[in-house]
């Protein structure tokens, strides 16, 4: 590969990460009102790390068990009762962080746990989707570590860029 070729290559994969960021943003714009405050894949493997921070994934059970982060609770979407949250997190001033796929759903799960008086909510930008394209880990049923992603939907996996996409157990 010559210097030119090396060029173009380079230019082509840094404007691919921007535009799939600038998507990402216009996605989370689109959907989302933003009543929730995003942490970003990096902060929360920082702060997973250094300090006690609760994880609630905000996905189907059928999600979670194909992979989910790494301690995280599952809290569930469709069938989200604030209850199962206030019965194992009782101080309402700890630090939570919801994830889904991408960060749409748990926003509407973030509100639900504003509303129960929780006041210390993160939603987690780009979801577990950004997550693994970031290169973090994240673990099936059995605690194993697993690169299988579930991918939600064709329509919604282009998000997805490492890890291997699943759609159905």
């Amino acid at each position: 590969m010559n210097l030119k070729q090396g060029f173009l290559l380079f230019f082509i994969l840094q404007f691919g990460i921007v535009n799939a960021q600038e998507s990402l943003d216009k996605l989370l714009s689109k959907y989302n009102s933003h009543s929730i405050p995003y942490i970003s894949v990096e902060e929360l493997k920082m702060q997973s790390t250094n300090e006690n921070v609760y994880i609630l994934d905000a996905r189907e059970v059928e999600e979670f068990e194909v992979s989910h982060l790494k301690n995280s609770i599952f809290v569930g979407y469709n069938d989200f009762l604030a209850e199962r949250v206030t019965s194992k997190i009782e101080d309402k001033n700890a630090p939570i962080v919801v994830y889904c796929s991408l960060g749409i759903r748990s926003e509407t799960i973030s509100e639900k746990l504003k509303e129960a008086g929780y006041t210390n909510i993160k939603n987690l930008y780009g979801g577990i989707f950004e997550w693994v394209n970031k290169g973090y880990q994240v673990y099936d049923s059995s605690l194993n570590e697993t690169q299988k992603i579930h991918a939600f939907s064709k329509h919604w996996s282009k998000y997805l860029s490492k890890g291997e996409k699943v759609y159905k157990l």
